[in-house]
């Protein structure tokens, strides 16, 4: 991720040129979250922004993360009026649907989205996330990773209110399921919530099969919010086919893969002590080899489409199913831009048929996570 404000350059250097010539001579990559793409004309927005359904909640066809708005992988600070005016461009483009958690920060995101969204609060719909053990007024981590305990969703939420400037979270997930806390526990909680307004709908991150089941008996689920994109395809294999047969809406997160499927990382790319993709084997040089297979395919469908690497990553996902509803993050107008144009790129039958079976021909190498952050965050296997 970069401090580039977002407008175009007109010096004549392409970004392409700059991050060249710049960055990744300095031994590092400063990049948005999974969305930096080549500098081509995105589609024309379309004059009535496309709209979707989670559940009953309708938003726009993409959505927006602002995970990275307090702090880039590479740990520097964005400069915050800009996060803030990235975020109003991005609603006078069309997008409805933002995302964030108290742990983004702690705390700093839903601050930077709750000031950005106040002008047009009615018109949007915010996501926030609990299941964290996060000090309600410190925000200092907790011993034992996860807390889902009744009591500490609803002191969540009390904070989340009051940061984000609304009196209700249109979207509450359950960031990690604690497997302390039986699932219809979380749900209760949930419900009791949602009787005094102060949350509308409910879902789950990274959750295993049998938890959506049980959940979803014990309150009915909006959304399920998992890593999904070219690159990780793993919620195809039972998570996707189980949203459709309860009628849940599903919605990716790293649609762009960490900025792999932007077009923007190659073989030769490396990353500097503290990005995170340091430490993320499929970013590993030797994986990063491999995984150029996939990358190339997305290019050269850019360039049969006349658009950006980036856009054809998120036309895919959004013509797996019309009730998945990606959310690309940005630190960088021109990205967020590009990214809105996504929903305007259309497949024939027979195109889409065609890049999923080119698509699905490719294994991707290396885990999509640390091995580390699997370990720690609470993720739990699709099977159970």
């Amino acid at each position: 991720m970069d401090n580039n404000t977002g407008k175009k350059e007109q010096t004549g250097l392409s970004r392409r040129d700059l991050l060249k010539n710049g960055l990744l001579l300095a031994g590092a990559t400063v990049l948005p979250l999974g969305c930096i793409s080549a500098a081509v004309t995105p589609p024309p927005k379309p004059k009535v922004a496309s709209r979707r359904k989670l559940g009953s909640l309708e938003v726009s066809a993409i959505g927006m993360g602002v995970q990275n708005m307090h702090r880039k992988y590479t740990t520097e600070v964005p400069y915050r009026p800009e996060m803030i005016n990235i975020i109003r461009a991005a609603y006078d483009r069309g997008i409805t649907f933002f995302d964030t958690a108290e742990a983004y920060g702690p705390f700093e995101n839903e601050r930077i989205l709750g000031d950005a969204i106040q002008p047009f609060r009615n018109n949007v719909v915010i996501t926030s996330k609990f299941g964290f053990a996060i000090d309600p007024v410190t925000g200092q981590r907790q011993p034992g990773g996860l807390n889902s305990n009744p009591e500490h969703i609803k002191l969540a939420v009390e904070g989340s209110l009051k940061r984000l400037k609304t009196d209700r979270i249109d979207l509450l997930y359950q960031h990690r399921v604690d497997p302390k806390v039986p699932i219809e526990d979380v749900a209760g909680a949930i419900k009791e919530l949602m009787q005094q307004g102060k949350v509308l709908h409910w879902g789950l991150s990274e959750p295993g099969i049998q938890t959506i089941r049980r959940a979803h008996a014990a309150l009915p689920l909006t959304a399920i919010q998992n890593e999904y994109s070219m690159a990780t395809r793993d919620p195809e294999r039972q998570v996707i086919p189980l949203c459709e047969e309860l009628g849940i809406g599903f919605v990716p997160w790293f649609p762009l893969d960490c900025q792999l499927l932007t077009g923007w990382i190659d073989a030769n790319t490396r990353f500097a002590p503290g990005d995170f993709r340091a430490g993320t084997p499929r970013f590993s040089p030797e994986s990063l080899a491999h995984n150029m297979q996939l990358v190339e395919l997305i290019k050269t469908w850019a360039q049969r489409k006349q658009v950006a690497p980036a856009q054809i990553a998120l036309a895919w996902l959004l013509a797996q199913k019309p009730w998945i509803v990606p959310i690309p993050g940005t630190t960088v107008m021109d990205h967020m831009i590009e990214n809105s144009g996504a929903a305007a790129v259309q497949f024939t039958s027979a195109e889409i048929n065609e890049l999923d079976s080119a698509v699905r021909a490719i294994e991707v190498k290396g885990l999509r996570l640390p091995q580390g952050v699997l370990n720690m965050s609470g993720v739990e296997s699709p099977m159970k």
